[in-house]
């Protein structure tokens, strides 16, 4: 990408967590627990994911619930040095988009992060949270996803989500048999593309369709090792690997 620099006013200080799956690949070991507080070397994914966020920085989040709500919201409510709201997804799952947009009310008027608790990653120098605040462009960019090489991915097996052009600008992997880059589960976005969009469920594809549309989405590519822990292989694979890569 070229152009890039900080943005004009304070880094991004939120954060969504995706957390209020059912995990239905994730089973056997779903059957007793959210998938977010399945083990990781020894520590539960959602704990993986709040170590990076507070490497980077960011400490005031919100996390959504349903299955297993009140084990999740437990855990999380024993973790200092965070704030956290809880978005209770109880009475109905409403999918990524639909899940953030209610949360919106606790994420304020500036861009914020969204993660998944499925992904997890070793970074080669910088956190590749502030990477993507070091990449956006408030004037380019609605949504800035942080990509991984679908060659070398652990726990992936798809054929790729998005090409990447030499401006940082995003095109879906369409007809195309292959794209290079897979989406990590982690992105940053500005709430003003929450704008207009329905009630109820649905995804944050359509978030992204509509900024593909304005070509205001844009990638950076994380420099380490992403690991998609979306099963049970694909857990035992990526604890074969961080033992392995050692400390």
């Amino acid at each position: 990408m070229t152009s890039a620099r900080t943005l004009s006013d304070a880094a991004p200080d939120r954060a969504m967590i995706l957390a209020a799956g059912l995990g239905t690949r994730m089973r056997p070991l779903t059957n007793d627990r959210p998938k977010p507080l399945v083990d990781l070397l020894g520590r539960p994914l959602i704990g993986h994911v709040l170590e990076k966020l507070d490497g980077a920085g960011i400490r005031r989040l919100v996390v959504n619930l349903h299955y297993c709500a009140d084990m999740l919201k437990t855990y999380l409510q024993n973790r200092s040095g965070f704030e956290i709201h809880f978005s209770d997804e109880r009475d109905a799952l409403l999918d990524t988009g639909g899940g953030v947009k209610r949360a919106l009310p606790h994420l304020g008027a500036a861009p914020f992060f969204i993660l998944n608790t499925d992904s997890t990653w070793t970074a080669s120098q910088i956190s590749p949270l502030r990477q993507l605040t070091q990449f956006w462009r408030e004037e380019d960019m609605d949504c800035l996803l942080l990509l991984a090489c679908r060659d070398g991915a652990i726990g992936y097996s798809g054929a790729g989500d998005f090409h990447l052009q030499d401006d940082g600008r995003l095109l879906r992997r369409g007809s195309s048999v292959k794209a290079d880059f897979a989406y990590t589960g982690v992105c940053l976005i500005h709430p003003r593309l929450f704008d207009g969009c329905p009630e109820g469920a649905f995804s944050l594809n359509l978030l992204w369709d509509r900024a593909l549309a304005d070509r205001r989405l844009f990638g950076a590519v994380l420099d380490g090792q992403w690991m998609h822990i979306g099963d049970p292989a694909a857990l035992q694979a990526a604890e074969v690997w961080l033992r392995a890569a050692g400390p």
